[in-house]
C-alpha cells in the first residue's frame, strides 16, 4: 500500500497505519508476558495518534479479556476527544464527570474519566473497580495520576506520552513505570509524510530578569514583566512580520496580562487577531476556534490552553512568546503546527524565548530511554539562561548589513574578548575599546571619507547596545543608570575615534590615503 493511500484510508476511521499495528502488536505481547499489575509506559510524538493506537488496544482488551478498562485522563476536553475516539472504535464507554450518574456503571466494560473527579468517586466508594483489568493513562508525564495508582495494585497500567519525562522532578517516571516503549520518532513520521516539518527561527533574548518558580519553571509574574515590555512586544510584532505574516498563527504567552498585550498590540497594527484563556466560557471558546478555524491569516493568542487536546491541521506558524524549562511544554507547542494537510508538508516556528537553545530543534534524536532512565542527568546536561546568552551573537539586519558589505566579518565576541583580557592580567575596559576598533574598523571599511563612518556609526545603535549588555553581564555590573551611561559613552568614544584615526585606519586598509 502506497503512503498516500494509507494515509486516505486512516481518515475513513478505524484503519491503522504500520508503525500503529507494530505498537500495538509490542505492548500486547508484554501483556501476555509481564505479571497483571505491570506498569508500561509508551511514547509516541504529539500528532502520531496515541489515542488512535489505545483506543485499538482497548478494543482488542474487551475483545479477549473478561474485566473491564479505565482511560483516565487529565483535562474535560480530552476526556470528550477520548469518548468520541473510543465510540468510532466500537467501544461502548461511560464518561464519568462531575455530573455523571453511575446507577448504570454495571451495563459498562469503558470508563473515561478525568482523574481529579475519578478520585473523589473513588475516595466516596462511589465506582466499582474490583474487575478494571487495564488503565490506560494519557499525558501521562502529568504527576496528578500517581495518588490513584494505589486504587489499581492488581491492573496493568498503561501510560501513554509524547515526552516521558515526568512533570516533577521529584517525581521521576521510572518510580512509577517498570519500562519504557520507544514508539516511532518525529524525524521518520516526517520522513514519511505522517507530520510536517518545523522551520525553526530564532530570535535572542535576554532572560536572566526570569525567575524559576517551585514548579521548576518559570514564574508568571516575573516573564510578564519581561513579555509585557514594548522592546519585546515590538520584537515579536517584527518578527511575525519577518517570517509569518499572512500565514495562520498560533502564540504561545505565559500569562494572561502577555497575552491581552499580544491581543492589544497587533489589533493596534491592523492584524485579525483573537485571544483564548481559561476564563473564557465554553460558548466563547468554541466561537473563537470557529472563527480561527475558516479564517486563513487569523492570529490566536494564547496562554497554555491549547497545548494538549487541540488539533488544527491549518495552522502554519507557532510563536513561542515565552521561554519554558519544560521539555513537554516545549513539545507540545510545536507540535500543534505538526499535523499536515495535502498542500502543507512545513510549518514555521518563531522562537521568543531560547528554547530552541536550550532543548535543540524539535524533532532531534532524544535518547528517550535515557532520558526515562536517568532524568536528573538529561536537566543537569541543558545550558542555563547565563550559558545560552554567553554564546548569542548579534545579527545585523540584512538592510544594515548591506551597507557594509564590504566587511567579511561585522561580529564581535564580547565574552571571549573578556576572558582573553583577564587571562592575560588586562583591565576589562580593553574589552569596550577592542570593540570601538573593531566598529571602527568596519565603517571605514564601507566609507569614502569621515563623514560617511559617522553616518554608518549611527547605524550600530542595536549593537552597541547588545554589546554593552554583554559587557555588564561579564563584569557583573548591570544598573540601570550605568548601562544607559556606557551606552552613552560608548557611543561617544566611537565617533571621536574616527574623527580621530580615519586617514590612518583608510590608508591601513586599502594602502593609500583617503581623498581630500
Amino acid at each position: 500500500m502506497s503512503k498516500k493511500t494509507e494515509l486516505e484510508d486512516r481518515k475513513e476511521g478505524k484503519n491503522l497505519y504500520s508503525y500503529q499495528k507494530g505498537a500495538i502488536d509490542k505492548i500486547f505481547k508484554l501483556f501476555e508476558e509481564a505479571p497483571d499489575d505491570y506498569h508500561l509506559l509508551y511514547q509516541l510524538p504529539t500528532g502520531g495518534g496515541k489515542t488512535v493506537i489505545f483506543s485499538e488496544i482497548v478494543r482488542q482488551y474487551l475483545k479477549h479479556h473478561n474485566k473491564k478498562v479505565l482511560v483516565m485522563t487529565h483535562r474535560i476536553e480530552l476526556c470528550k476527544q477520548t469518548s468520541s475516539v473510543l465510540t468510532e472504535f466500537g467501544v461502548v464507554n461511560k464518561v464519568i464527570d462531575s455530573k455523571a450518574n453511575l446507577n448504570d456503571q454495571a451495563d459498562y466494560s469503558c470508563f473515561v474519566a478525568m482523574v481529579e473527579t475519578l478520585n473523589n468517586r473513588l475516595n466516596d466508594d462511589k465506582l466499582d473497580i474490583s474487575d478494571i483489568g487495564l488503565v490506560i493513562i494519557d499525558e501521562a508525564h502529568y504527576n496528578s495520576f500517581t495518588k490513584l495508582f494505589k486504587f489499581f495494585s492488581k491492573s496493568f497500567i498503561l501510560g501513554v506520552t509524547a515526552t516521558p519525562l515526568s512533570s516533577s522532578i521529584e517525581l521521576p517516571m521510572t518510580d512509577n513505570y517498570d519500562e519504557l516503549i520507544v514508539g516511532e520518532s518525529i524525524e521518520s513520521l516526517i520522513e514519511n509524510g505522517f507530520l510536517a516539518r518545523a522551520e525553526m527561527f530564532t530570535y535572542n533574548v535576554g532572560l536572566t530578569s526570569l525567575v524559576v518558580g517551585a514548579n521548576g519553571d518559570y514564574t508568571v509574574k516575573s516573564s510578564e514583566d519581561l513579555y509585557t515590555d514594548n522592546d519585546m512586544l515590538t520584537k515579536l510584532l517584527s518578527a511575525y512580520e519577518e517570517r509569518s505574516k499572512g500565514k495562520k498563527t498560533l502564540i504561545f504567552n505565559n500569562g494572561i496580562n502577555t497575552s491581552l498585550h499580544v491581543y492589544d498590540t497587533f489589533r493596534a497594527a491592523g492584524y485579525p487577531i483573537a485571544h483564548l484563556d481559561n476564563t473564557n466560557s465554553k460558548k466563547e471558546r468554541a466561537l473563537i476556534l470557529r472563527w480561527f478555524k475558516k479564517t486563513p491569516d487569523a492570529i490566536l493568542t494564547s496562554v497554555s490552553i491549547l497545548t494538549t487536546g487541540f488539533d488544527e491541521p491549518t495552522v502554519e506558524s507557532i510563536i513561542l512568546n515565552r521561554a519554558t524549562k519544560s521539555l513537554t511544554l516545549y513539545y507540545q507547542m510545536i507540535g500543534r503546527g505538526s499535523r499536515i494537510l495535502k498542500d502543507k508538508k512545513t510549518f514555521d516556528v518563531i522562537d521568543l524565548g531560547n528554547n530552541f537553545h536550550r532543548f535543540g530543534p524539535w524533532g532531534d534524536n532524544l535518547d528517550w530511554q535515557r532520558i526515562f532512565r536517568s532524568p536528573n542527568y538529561y536537566l543537569d546536561s541543558l545550558l542555563n539562561d547565563d550559558e545560552i546568552e554567553s554564546n548569542f551573537r548579534y545579527e545585523m539586519p540584512d538592510d544594515i548589513r548591506a551597507e557594509f558589505s564590504n566587511s567579511q566579518d561585522v561580529s564581535f565576541n564580547v565574552h571571549e574578548t573578556y576572558i582573553n583580557s583577564i587571562r592575560n592580567g588586562e583591565s576589562s575596559k580593553v574589552v569596550l575599546e577592542r570593540s570601538i576598533a573593531q566598529h571602527a574598523k568596519i565603517c571605514i571599511e564601507n566609507s569614502e571619507d569621515v563623514y560617511d563612518a559617522l553616518a554608518l556609526a549611527k547605524l550600530l545603535g542595536d549593537d552597541i547596545d547588545f554589546r554593552i549588555n554583554r559587557y555588564t553581564k561579564c563584569i557583573s555590573k548591570s544598573t540601570f543608570n550605568f548601562v544607559e551611561w556606557l551606552k552613552g559613552d560608548y557611543r561617544k568614544k566611537l565617533n571621536a575615534y574616527l574623527r580621530a584615526n580615519f586617514d590612518e585606519v583608510f590608508e591601513s586598509i586599502h594602502g593609500y590615503a583617503p581623498k581630500d
